[in-house]
């Protein structure tokens, strides 16, 4: 929230980048110069630039289907959300 003169205050969700300290809008804002801002920062998450796409592939295709010590199975899903058996 930001105050925007004669005690009126308004509400933006902005995208930003933060660089060398500052934080920098991607648009520009409509702001009296010297405003004081309140900031909520949201981080998102870096795109993983490590590897190539067949080394993330292989990555993914190592993965196991099913957890060996879990009792549960993915294949299991359904049977306990829909019982054949319903108690009415």
């Amino acid at each position: 929230m930001y105050n925007v003169g004669l005690g009126a205050s308004m509400t933006k969700e902005i995208e930003a980048v933060y660089e060398q300290g500052l934080i920098r809008p991607l648009q520009p804002l409509e702001l009296p110069e010297g405003a004081r801002l309140d900031v909520i920062v949201i981080t998102h998450e870096q795109p993983r630039t490590n590897g190539n796409t067949a080394e993330v592939l292989a990555e993914i295709a190592a993965l196991p289907l099913e957890g060996s010590s879990n009792a549960f199975a993915g294949r299991d899903h359904d049977s306990l959300l829909y019982p054949e058996n319903r108690v009415e």
